[in-house]
């Protein structure tokens, strides 16, 4: 097994581009990485990274000795995953990608849950609001809110997702409440947008009388963590679009009061999202189908906090 712990090192590094990076995705120190990569090196009897203080590039070997490695990994995925659904016994590790907010409230919840279910799979759960790349960070699936660009991977629609606009009392009682997207606009609403590099949500597409409609929105705050527009909202700072279930219990409570109800957002859609290497693997079957049947039940029900 070492020496397919040293492959996955290797296609670590070479995807991520850093030894360092490639250690913490592989929960080990930057000289156990080396260490396995020179042990590859060694074997092989050619040099796979051309390193420098600034940099580590593959060289042509590495770059020949990369897509063979892939392979050797995906037979043996490919044949531990048919052994495991012979045995009916699905096991391993699953790296899993989400956004904040959708992770918090409707993933992270369900694991302890799972983990019951099936003690031998362990998740390694991601969170972020930035557009993940499946493929070169590893991952055996990401939950996606949004357009989908098209891609290789296999898409799981698992609903469509209301969302609402929202600010807190003290916002309106000092700006007052926009009936429509269009009064937001012609008074200069502040509006608190989520950024980050390849983002463009400075337009929100909103339900008018004539279909929807796209309004260039304006605002002073922008981060690119949803949670952190959540609390400036709460804090009076200005108006944030959310799903709804990840305000729902401030909408409950008070805390936060729709806004601009004549326009509001479209529905956005969230997925599952899998590499084909992948479909076929119990683990991220049972796994996909645990969350996807789940959250579909949230959603439709409308609840706040518990699935």
């Amino acid at each position: 097994m070492a020496y397919v712990t040293n492959l996955r090192m290797f296609t670590r590094v070479y995807e991520l581009g850093s030894m360092s990076a490639a250690a913490r995705d592989q929960r080990c120190s930057p000289a156990v990485a080396s260490a396995r990569i020179a042990e590859l090196e060694k074997h092989l009897g050619v040099r796979l990274f051309n390193r420098t203080t600034r940099s580590l590039k593959p060289t042509e070997h590495g770059r020949l000795f990369y897509d063979g490695a892939l392979g050797i990994l995906d037979a043996i995925s490919s044949a531990e995953a048919r052994v495991m659904e012979a045995a009916q016994s699905p096991r391993g590790t699953l790296f899993v990608s989400a956004p904040l907010g959708l992770g918090r409230r409707l993933i992270a919840p369900l694991l302890p849950e799972f983990r019951k279910s099936y003690p031998d799979i362990d998740v390694r759960l991601r969170l972020s609001d930035r557009v993940v790349d499946v493929a070169s960070e590893g991952l055996d699936m990401a939950f996606h809110l949004g357009v989908l660009q098209d891609s290789d991977l296999k898409v799981r629609v698992v609903a469509d997702v209301p969302r609402v606009l929202a600010a807190s009392p003290d916002y309106i009682a000092k700006r007052g409440n926009p009936a429509d997207g269009e009064a937001l606009i012609r008074d200069n609403h502040d509006c608190l947008n989520l950024r980050f590099p390849g983002a463009q949500e400075f337009q929100w597409t909103l339900e008018t009388t004539n279909g929807p409609k796209r309004f260039a929105i304006r605002g002073p705050l922008e981060s690119d963590d949803g949670d952190v527009l959540t609390d400036w909202a709460l804090a009076g700072a200005g108006i944030v679009m959310k799903p709804r279930f990840e305000i729902a219990h401030h909408l409950a409570s008070g805390a936060l009061v729709p806004v601009a109800e004549a326009s509001p957002p479209t529905k956005i859609q969230m997925a599952c999202l899998l590499p084909s290497r992948r479909q076929k693997d119990p683990k991220v079957i049972v796994f996909s189908d645990f969350v996807i049947a789940r959250c579909r039940k949230f959603i439709a029900d409308g609840q706040s906090e518990t699935v």
